[in-house]
């Protein structure tokens, strides 16, 4: 495999929202249109791909495995939207991409990482475990603007 992690590009759209979909990351009420051009508007560097060169899906760029969009605001950096194309699980891609994100972080001078699990995806605790994440004693709240 000829694997490439590269900041989004806008003729990737149709395969990363299609990535997403097939990983169930798309959840109601948010938009998985409108999450990739806040991203796109705020720091479209952070939006990132990785693609395999050896399968062309037409555009010319690769297929799409997996995807990460990472953030930083000055204290703390957060992983969002960690995605393993189904057919590529279980080969390093994940972690691939939280190593990239994780070392973009530590450039900006980020002193710690956090990411958010929803409570019905128990299955991938353990997998951040072994990343080296653990369990910080907070809670998540949230409010809709």
């Amino acid at each position: 495999m000829d694997l490439e992690i590269r900041p989004f590009a806008e003729p990737d759209r149709g395969a990363l929202l299609e990535l997403w979909r097939m990983c169930g990351l798309n959840h109601a009420p948010n938009d998985p249109n409108e999450d990739i051009d806040r991203k796109l508007a705020h720091d479209p560097e952070h939006l990132l791909v990785m693609v395999d060169r050896d399968h062309d899906n037409g555009t010319g760029t690769g297929t799409i495995v997996g995807s990460i969009m990472v953030g930083y605001e000055g204290r703390r950096g957060w992983l969002n939207l960690l995605a393993t194309h189904p057919d590529y699980q279980g080969r390093g891609i994940g972690s691939s991409l939280i190593e990239k994100a994780e070392a973009l972080l530590a450039e900006l001078g980020c002193p710690k990482v956090n990411l958010q699990i929803r409570t019905s995806n128990t299955e991938v605790i353990d997998y951040y475990k072994n990343l080296g994440y653990f369990v910080d004693d907070a809670i998540s709240m949230a409010k809709r603007l």
